[in-house]
């Protein structure tokens, strides 16, 4: 039996992505397809990370083309990460295809934690993965991500970041004593922000998370306006007063152009560790309710749960401690959703771009 290029992309065709709920035709991720005879040689090339879901995926399509009536099947399966456009009048870093930004409107929202196990949820799923605490004020990523130490610097001008667990991190906690405070005013802030994000000497990072500091005010409008940012994910918790700051965190980043991946519940539920009782302790629906006003999505809930802050306080966050855990998994889960919304977004081309130059003859 010998199969037609028809008959093969039928059966491609009804092989659905189990993150974007798009077919692997229409979604074009299909590479180096070969026919011979009975036999069909492939390779599905996703725009994010989901090395959880590759063994999925290639069933999928080896059960597919089986179908079809294929003798042999060789699927092979890998993520290529691309640079996506940013706002207008800024350019995408060097050796950083992607950053975003993890916000809040207010303190409390367990924002920083969020941040980390997304951070490293994206590592775990393939991804080349960068931390910028920004949190200048109150640096926490060190602690969490259980890095001690101090940058070195080759040249004397930028220094290496740290490594945790597998990820880049850069902080001012590094930098610092832990008990000194920052009494800094807002351009001193910002500066250091800024040095701390184009002095670092980031290696080829699919994707650098920002932990803003919490609020909408200068430092944080600043930020939105200088650094050039891929997508932001609003972090909230359930209850009025969370969801109010939270929206204007949202139209913050609205204002300067930055697009909304989405939202992240946290603290959604709480289940007693002893009892097993269930109780939405800050309210429920609130993210839901938010995300349908401003149309966005909510990626996902989390819980209010003990081992998350105990995992973090150990410099082991939860994804790291119990990487097959039904929380890791939560974790996986909205950060594939964030990766998969990003690369829906339009490509940054400009390294394409030919420079023109103009000289007297």
């Amino acid at each position: 039996m010998t199969l037609d290029l028809q008959a093969v992309n039928a059966a491609l065709a009804a092989v659905v992505d189990p993150n974007t709920g798009i077919d692997l035709v229409a979604g074009k991720t299909v590479r180096d397809l070969r026919i011979d005879g009975a036999a069909v040689r492939l390779r599905v090339e996703l725009g994010y990370p989901a090395a959880s879901q590759f063994q999925e995926i290639r069933s999928r399509v080896e059960a597919a083309l089986r179908a079809a009536g294929a003798a042999t099947v060789q699927v092979d399966i890998g993520s290529k990460i691309v640079a996506h456009t940013v706002q207008r009048g800024l350019k995408v870093m060097p050796n950083v295809r992607n950053i975003i930004a993890i916000a809040s409107g207010k303190g409390g929202v367990g924002k920083s934690t969020v941040a980390a196990n997304l951070a490293l949820a994206l590592a775990a799923e393939g991804a080349r993965v960068g931390m910028l605490d920004a949190d200048i004020y109150g640096p926490s990523q060190p602690t969490m991500l259980g890095i001690a130490g101090q940058p070195s610097s080759k040249d004397g001008k930028t220094f290496d970041p740290l490594v945790g667990h597998g990820i880049q991190a850069s902080s001012i906690g590094f930098l610092v004593d832990p008990d000194q405070p920052m009494v800094w005013r807002g351009p001193m802030v910002t500066s250091a922000l800024q040095q701390l994000l184009t002095l670092s000497n980031w290696n080829d990072l699919d994707y650098l998370v920002i932990d803003m500091p919490p609020g909408t005010g200068d430092i944080q409008l600043t930020l939105s306006q200088q650094v050039p940012v891929t997508g932001a994910v609003i972090v909230t918790t359930p209850q009025d007063i969370a969801l109010l700051d939270a929206s204007k965190g949202l139209r913050m980043f609205e204002k300067v152009g930055v697009p909304i991946l989405g939202l992240i519940e946290n603290m959604a539920t709480h289940v007693c560790s002893k009892c097993g009782h269930e109780e939405h302790i800050f309210g429920s629906g609130g993210a839901q309710k938010m995300a349908e006003r401003y149309g966005v999505t909510v990626l996902g809930s989390l819980p209010l749960d003990i081992r998350i802050r105990e995992d973090t306080d150990a410099g082991r966050p939860t994804v790291v401690a119990d990487p097959d855990g039904d929380l890791a998994r939560s974790y996986k889960t909205i950060a594939r959703r964030v990766a998969v919304a990003i690369a829906e977004r339009a490509k940054d081309l400009s390294a394409k771009m030919p420079t023109i130059k103009v000289s007297n003859t």
